[in-house]
């Protein structure tokens, strides 16, 4: 479909979501749903109009080339015009791609040690402190929800709930492989190795985006265990959730009470669910959870942090920062990010373009 198709079937739209509004005795949801869908629409009809204005200005223009007394001051009009209908018409384009309904999601983050032992651990805990540090400076809010470390400190695994505006928007592009190369604080012969830690990130979902049927439930209930015996539990309050229908299972010990830790599970176990059903329905979106992630293993990675060079390179976009210490910081994080959100953007107005 053309783009003056679509942008009349837009206007179409508009005023026929007007008109119902103005009809007698809707009822409160329909209205609600409509009044919602009007109100995403209006910003999108304003920016047609002003490229169907810019674009009558335009061929007045032109027809006034014709008239020797006003040529000139209509040749400086159409430069002018003709510069600013391109911009318009990409603005519009962007208004009318389409919306990733999880978007403005908080977002559940995952990071897990790879291949590599101690030093994937570490690299995990690096990652881990990089995504709460990024989490602070754009003032959002980062709740540990399971840390599981080993006796050097490094993660094993662990699970936060980022909350904020536009979280999963920013951080959905972080999730892959990620590879470290450094030297080990464990390798007395300066060698350096190659490590991964995975990373998934979620969008949090509510029981009303995606319900879970107690009876699709197996829930186990066991005490709680600390690294090297620490910290152990004397009750039995970790929580094990298995959702039969698709397998999933999901464990939390890291709050001391079985009520706090199977309503953190179930936030997990939502999040798996809705990314598993968002994977079904649009393949060329995301993959499954576990090919999101990959395996781990060291050929898989979106990104390298090479610490003797200083070097950070993100694989999918080609783009290598030589300030590893800013990126692991998280001030030069949004480096990559906003380079990935434009590569995307670019992808979906080509496709646009090309259908």
């Amino acid at each position: 479909m053309s783009l003056t198709a679509t942008l009349d079937r837009v206007l179409a739209r508009h005023d026929e979501l007007r008109d119902a509004l103005s009809q007698q005795g809707l009822a409160a949801e329909q209205f609600a749903k409509l009044s919602k869908e009007y109100a995403d629409l209006t910003p999108v009809v304003e920016a047609v109009q002003e490229l169907q204005q810019t674009q009558k200005e335009q061929k007045e223009a032109e027809a006034l080339l014709a008239d020797p007394e006003f040529q000139a001051e209509a040749k400086r009009e159409l430069e002018k015009l003709r510069q600013k209908i391109p911009a318009l018409e990409k603005q519009v384009q962007r208004m009318l791609l389409p919306k990733d309904i999880a978007d403005e999601r908080n977002a559940i983050l995952e990071v897990r040690a790879g291949t590599g032992g101690d030093e994937a651990a570490l690299f995990g805990a690096l990652l881990f402190d990089m995504y709460r540090k990024y989490a602070a400076l754009r003032g959002w809010k980062f709740e540990t929800m399971e840390l599981s470390e080993n006796d050097l400190g490094g993660l094993r695994e662990g699970s936060a709930l980022i909350s904020g505006k536009g979280v999963f928007a920013r951080l959905k592009f972080e999730s892959g492989v990620h590879r470290v190369q450094r030297v080990p604080q464990t390798e007395s012969s300066g060698r350096v190795h190659t490590s991964t830690a995975t990373v998934a990130v979620l969008p949090e979902m509510e029981d009303v985006d995606v319900h879970v049927d107690e009876k699709d439930l197996r829930i186990d209930v066991y005490r709680s265990s600390g690294a090297g015996g620490q910290h152990v539990n004397k009750t039995e309050s970790a929580v094990r959730l298995t959702h039969l229908p698709t397998g999933i299972v999901v464990a939390m010990q890291e709050e001391r009470s079985q009520i706090k830790n199977r309503a953190k599970a179930m936030k997990i176990l939502r999040a798996r669910i809705y990314e598993q059903q968002r994977s079904s329905r649009d393949s060329a979106y995301a993959a499954a959870r576990k090919e999101q992630v990959g395996t781990g293993d060291r050929s898989e990675r979106i990104r390298t942090y090479n610490f003797p060079q200083s070097r950070v390179s993100d694989h999918r976009i080609e783009l290598t920062l030589y300030k590893i210490h800013e990126v692991v910081n998280a001030t030069a994080l949004d480096e990559f990010i906003d380079a990935l959100m434009t590569k995307d953007e670019a992808e979906k107005l080509a496709a646009m373009e090309g259908t």
